[in-house]
């Protein structure tokens, strides 16, 4: 019984641990609760909500380490991720401050984390965060952790068959070099504060754009594979993680059947034979439910198989669960 479920247990730990340590260092700094529930319930919500988020973790991980699965559960799970994070960023704008992290707005566009690096000429917080998780997980950020990807995802989803990107690496250069010289710029015009918003929320309401009208028509996660500047730094940086997916060439029969799976536009029939996904593989796993060989798998160090991606299944939605818990504004 405790085999089955060792990997959930180990999970579901995890969190437990890593949200408790936050909730006790915030209570002994005497600081703003980072738990919604310790606001509302102050000495026992947080460790209520501990609990919850801790069994969630255990039990999401039991549903994706089967492999036919994971597409479903990771889709399910992201969304609801999504719509957690956008909920209390309504009722913040609402005016329940008690949704914000700490007493401040600031625009929750995933290309400030590059931008507002280069406007402030420092490597605060979320950078930090993006690197560690690309340390602990890889590419995650892109599969499981983005709010704006889940967006991506829900618009690239339906009937039809996904379209390769045309010119994917010239737009994805373009579209970062645009943000670190617009930022580089703000800041040499030292330009008012609101100008500097404005612009930053614009460039938000383009990315809304392209998921609504770009990714829906292309059933392609758009987005996150082309517009997005974090996801064209993620593709190079994510080497630092050991963990790869690879494609057993002896196995793989060249059905094609994972290319229409893959959102990342990843498993194009050159990358099948290539023998590895794309550089814009974030690992999700949906394609390995698809491959009738089973010869799509993962691969950390030494470790290959399912082995591995239980493994990266475990960091992956401890993680999601731990931003689950503390993704606000």
């Amino acid at each position: 019984m405790i085999k089955k479920y060792k990997n959930s247990i180990i999970g579901g730990l995890v969190v437990a641990f890593v949200l408790g340590i936050i909730n006790i260092k915030v209570r002994l700094d005497g600081v703003k609760p980072m738990l919604l529930g310790e606001r509302f319930l102050p000495n026992i919500g947080g460790w209520i909500e501990i609990f919850i988020i801790s069994v969630y973790a255990g039990y999401i991980i039991h549903k994706m380490i089967s492999t036919r699965n994971t597409a479903k559960w990771r889709k399910l799970t992201w969304t609801i991720f999504a719509i957690v994070f956008f909920t209390q960023l309504t009722l913040a704008l609402l005016g329940f401050d008690m949704f914000l992290m700490k007493h401040s707005f600031h625009l929750p566009i995933p290309a400030l984390i590059i931008g507002g690096s280069v406007y402030n000429l420092n490597f605060g917080f979320m950078p930090i965060l993006f690197l560690s998780t690309v340390i602990l997980s890889g590419p995650a950020w892109c599969s499981q952790l983005c709010y704006f990807g889940a967006l991506d995802l829900q618009a690239s989803t339906g009937l039809g068959k996904p379209k390769k990107v045309k010119n994917k690496a010239l737009l994805k250069s373009t579209f970062l070099i645009i943000v670190i010289a617009v930022a580089v710029l703000l800041r040499i015009l030292n330009l008012s504060y609101l100008f500097t918003v404005l612009i930053a929320a614009s460039f938000g309401i383009v990315g809304i754009f392209v998921i609504l009208y770009y990714s829906r028509k292309t059933k392609m996660m758009y987005h996150c594979t082309t517009f997005c500047p974090i996801g064209t730094v993620l593709q190079y940086v994510k080497y630092i993680n050991p963990f790869r997916m690879y494609i057993e060439q002896t196995a793989c029969t060249l059905c094609m059947q994972c290319t229409p799976t893959c959102k990342y536009d990843a498993l194009n029939p050159e990358d099948i034979k290539a023998g590895k996904p794309g550089l814009s593989c974030t690992y999700c796993g949906d394609c390995v439910s698809s491959c009738h060989s089973s010869s799509i798998k993962y691969k950390f160090f030494n470790i290959k198989g399912q082995a591995a991606q239980n493994i990266w299944i475990v960091l992956t939605i401890t993680l999601h669960a731990i931003f689950l818990a503390l993704a606000r504004i």
